[in-house]
């Protein structure tokens, strides 16, 4: 071992935020060190980002150390851990080690989107292990919602470190693996220099509740309807979807399936072989021919994505499908921070029409794939780390698992947060370096960062709208024809009553006249008077200055 190697830690994405998790594990010297990458995931953009599609982590910290960047290890196929891949990985064209289920999702997303890129897949699964440059990473079993979740174990001559990923311990899950309980305590044997855990649950007592007991919950709510009953849940989540298939053979009715994206998974855990048990779905055209209370339709929209089945439904835009008063609809899922606002308009939309709405706090219909408190004691126990550092959470969920993990007697848990550069070994674990760090932003079939999507300007235009004014001079730089005005997202309006293209008219003949006619000539002293007075006409009338565009000819 050279004496200036270390082992690092940077977080560029998911620490102190949920979503878009990206992790860099470095070994060596700094100037030739040598990295892998854990995860690749997204954000979904909320109304501050107007037209954005999606978030993505910012990598520019990887551009000049690309030919030392050994590999990317997915740990499961869920949007915040992986929906980055097929925009980011093109730039990097490195190994990516995926189980069956992420690669059939990246396969079935790529051919969905229409990407170009085609990434290579190693499969790696639990029980696996490789060895990439410095590293050996194995794959450990655990739960989690979403078929073949893997932690890793990374293990490096200064010491091994376990990245749990997402998991929960559930002794009865709809759907496997068992969290290895067995093989965590064995590492732990061994010796484990760090545990970077999972923080979603960590301000929540006790230990989640098994989700066999949610598919009793929602066997009891199928049983009790009368009439038709749907459920929203994530896509990704096939073992919710088996307990809520499985609930409605029970209780003696069909089930449907709406939404692309849960096609698209269920077609992917088809072809792995673990949806084999489940009957098959009906077809949308059958719907209308099955009597009311043999019927359970499973969808998209949880979170009140307004393109998604349940808002279609909600507003009676779907072809084949509809509900009416006193059908049910259970809410299988929780409410993403920052969507409240959009699943209370649906909801309220159904209540209007007479249909009952079922959440988590009327019944046992959802369990979160996160461990709560005892259940991160646990992983302690097993594991033994002289160092935890939370990660995967918001500044509230990594500092209550800070305080958990000192009160279990964990020797060191640093505060680490996106972009901090953490020296694990050898000496004193400390923050060493900041790393850039920041987001890019997928429009359409493009990505870039802040400025070069125009972001800023959209957000102008939504809360002051547009003006554009076409200013035509003769050859003695008078108005050849009167100036065209077009106005996008104004009041019809002004403070005074008069028409706010009338004021905004009189502003451009104002400041063109004001103007000598020898400085005229110079066009862009024109343009920018107009738009000055145009501008601050708009503010004297409504108390906004809108955006401007103009644009003077002379003829």
């Amino acid at each position: 071992m050279a004496s200036k190697d270390e082992l690092v830690f940077l977080p560029l994405g998911g620490v102190g935020e949920i979503g878009m998790n990206l992790a860099l594990y470095g070994y060596g010297p700094e100037a030739t060190r040598q990295w892998i990458m854990v995860d690749c995931g997204v954000t979904f953009p909320g109304p501050d980002l107007p037209g954005v599609d999606l978030v993505l982590p910012d990598i520019r910290f990887l551009s000049d150390k690309k030919k030392n960047l050994k590999g990317i290890f997915i740990t499961h196929a869920h949007e915040d851990h992986y929906g980055a891949l097929n925009d980011i990985w093109p730039g990097l064209n490195v190994p990516v080690y995926a189980s069956p289920f992420t690669a059939g999702m990246l396969e079935a997303k790529r051919n969905y989107e229409g990407t170009r890129a085609e990434i290579p897949i190693t499969i790696f699964k639990a029980g696996d292990r490789i060895k990439v440059g410095p590293f050996e990473v194995e794959a450990v079993g655990v739960n989690h919602s979403i078929p073949e979740p893997m932690s890793l174990v990374i293990r490096t001559d200064l010491g091994n470190v376990i990245h749990t990923g997402d998991w929960k311990i559930d002794q009865n899950p709809s759907l496997g693996p068992l969290t290895d309980e067995a093989r965590f305590r064995a590492i732990g044997d061994e010796g484990v220099l760090a545990v970077m855990c999972d923080s979603t649950n960590s301000m929540r007592d006790g230990i989640s509740p098994s989700e066999e007991e949610v598919s009793h919950g929602l066997q009891q709510v199928i049983e009790a309807a009368e009439g038709r009953v749907a459920v929203t849940t994530f896509s990704s989540n096939v073992g919710r979807i088996r307990s809520i298939a499985l609930a409605a053979e029970a209780a003696g009715r069909e089930v449907l399936l709406l939404g692309s994206s849960l096609k698209r998974v269920v077609s992917v855990a088809r072809d792995i072989g673990i949806m084999d048990d489940i009957k098959p779905f009906i077809a949308e055209e059958e719907f209308g021919y099955i009597p009311r209370d043999k019927v359970v339709v499973i969808l998209t929209g949880s979170q009140g994505e307004p393109r998604a089945a349940l808002a279609k439904i909600a507003r009676d835009e779907m072809r084949n499908v509809a509900f009416t008063a006193g059908d049910t609809v259970v809410f299988s899922s929780r409410t993403i921070p920052g969507n409240e606002k959009p699943i209370l308009e649906i909801m309220n939309g159904l209540i209007e029409q007479g249909i009952k709405i079922v959440t988590d706090a009327q019944a046992l219909v959802h369990v979160s794939g996160h461990p709560r408190r005892n259940e991160l004691l646990k992983m302690y126990e097993w594991t033994r780390p002289q160092v935890l550092v939370p990660v995967h959470g918001e500044a509230a969920h990594l500092t209550a698992q800070r305080e958990l993990a000192r009160s279990a007697g964990i020797p060191t848990v640093p505060r680490v947060r996106n972009g901090h550069v953490l020296k694990l070994a050898p000496g004193e674990i400390e923050i060493v370096a900041d790393a850039p760090v920041g987001r890019f932003y997928k429009d359409g079939k493009l990505v870039g960062d802040f400025d070069e999507m125009g972001i800023g300007e959209r957000r102008k235009l939504a809360f002051v709208g547009h003006v554009a004014v076409n200013v035509l001079l003769d050859s003695r730089h008078d108005f050849l024809a009167d100036p065209d005005i077009v106005t996008y997202g104004l009041p019809e309006f002004d403070d005074e009553g008069e028409s706010m293209e009338d004021t905004l008219y009189d502003a451009v003949l104002g400041a063109v006249e004001g103007i000598p006619r020898a400085r005229r000539k110079d066009l862009d002293t024109v343009r920018e008077a107009v738009r000055r007075a145009v501008r601050s006409a708009a503010n004297n009338g409504w108390g906004k200055k809108p955006i401007v565009t103009v644009f003077v000819t002379r003829l």
